[in-house]
């Protein structure tokens, strides 16, 4: 698709041809204002927050007269929870891991240290009781929240040294949001939770040494690597990286179920459309970082992964203790990991060794 075309088209999401009449649309339209916490024509996440924005008004034949508002045009990027819960605006597109300081349960709505790849997390969540507690915990707040995007498994990181041994992350200043970040702290590191537009300049100015972000396809045109030339492969942080579309639950009342459907349809096609985009490009943005770029990739030592299996178990701990909810949730979550994921790999992962050892892959 022209991406010009493309862009031009999301910036008038929700306003094209319909298969209603004129009036009917005129009487029957409904707003829907979406701010985001990605900068706008951001390669990867901003995209597909603006490809979402627009199928909403295209499923709808124009019912619903979206507005979409990219991080900073009408709140900052982690101005959207407020922004919505507040009823400003109808709803956000985000990462609700980035909550939380609200409450430590919304990690579990993005993804934890050894937790969920996306197969499993999105099984959990539609199919495993993880939408009832993400319906809990939102619920609190005054918000709606359904998944809309993932990034799959993501790397670990770059960094502008190599990462030998659990000691180099001591003192350590890294860009991590999450309980990813907790787990670093745990090992000595310096962590800071920063909008994905906010970076490059942190990381070219030293006042952070290191950053993970989502992988190669997002990361290229990030130009980390005009910082960092180690680029680690998958990392414990984000295993799925999945993505929430939040509503503000009063708002969200006010809807028919067909309304509602049109917004699952676009939510759910998109959610498969994001992760799918990123495992097509993924090999070929890795090669261009490799070849282009002169990116050294590396992966983390079992001696690291234990070091982050220990310091996991701590921040677990500490979740926990905030309050009968975050435990509810994390008792939920692990149980379904080792339901899913152990069947997942008896039957993929079985597989996938073997095919991998007999064509010879990776």
């Amino acid at each position: 698709m022209d991406r010009r075309k493309f862009l031009r088209g999301a910036a008038v999401a929700g306003t094209g041809a319909s298969l209603l009449a004129a009036p009917a649309i005129a009487q029957e339209r409904k707003s829907l204002v979406i701010v985001s916490t990605w900068p706008r024509d951001f390669p990867g996440l901003g995209l597909s927050a603006q490809r979402l924005a627009q199928r909403i008004g295209e499923i709808s034949n124009g019912h619903f007269a979206v507005e979409y508002f990219a991080a900073g045009e009408r709140v900052g990027a982690f101005d959207v929870f407020d922004e919505v819960a507040s009823g400003n605006s109808q709803a956000y597109i985000g990462a609700e891991y980035y909550w939380g300081g609200k409450h430590p349960a919304y990690n579990y709505f993005t993804s934890v240290p050894f937790g969920m790849s996306t197969q499993e997390w999105t099984a959990w969540v539609q199919y495993g009781g993880g939408q009832e507690l993400w319906d809990e915990l939102a619920g609190g707040f005054g918000l709606k929240a359904i998944t809309c995007g993932s990034t799959g498994t993501q790397a670990g990181g770059w960094f502008n040294k190599e990462m030998e041994t659990p000691d180099d992350f001591k003192g350590l200043k890294m860009r991590i949001p999450g309980l990813g970040g907790q787990v670093l702290t745990k090992m000595g590191a310096s962590t800071v939770s920063l909008p994905g537009g906010q970076i490059y300049e942190n990381l070219v100015s030293g006042a952070i040494e290191a950053t993970e972000w989502v992988g190669p396809y997002n990361d290229y045109f990030m130009k980390f690597y005009e910082a960092a030339k180690f680029y680690y492969t998958g990392g414990v942080h984000e295993p799925g990286g999945g993505l929430g579309f939040a509503m503000n639950a009063t708002w969200y009342s006010t809807l028919t179920d067909w309304e509602k459907a049109v917004l699952v349809a676009a939510c759910n096609e998109e959610h498969n459309a994001s992760h799918s985009e990123a495992m097509a490009k993924n090999g070929e943005y890795l090669a261009k970082l490799i070849n282009e770029q002169g990116v050294q990739v590396r992966a983390f030592s079992d001696e690291i992964w234990d070091a982050f299996g220990d310091g996991a178990t701590q921040v677990f701990e500490e979740v926990r203790a905030h309050s009968p909810l975050a435990a509810k949730v994390d008792d939920h979550f692990q149980k379904a990991l080792r339901q899913i994921g152990g069947t997942i790999n008896a039957l993929e992962g079985t597989f996938l060794k073997q095919r991998n050892r007999v064509l010879g892959i990776g």
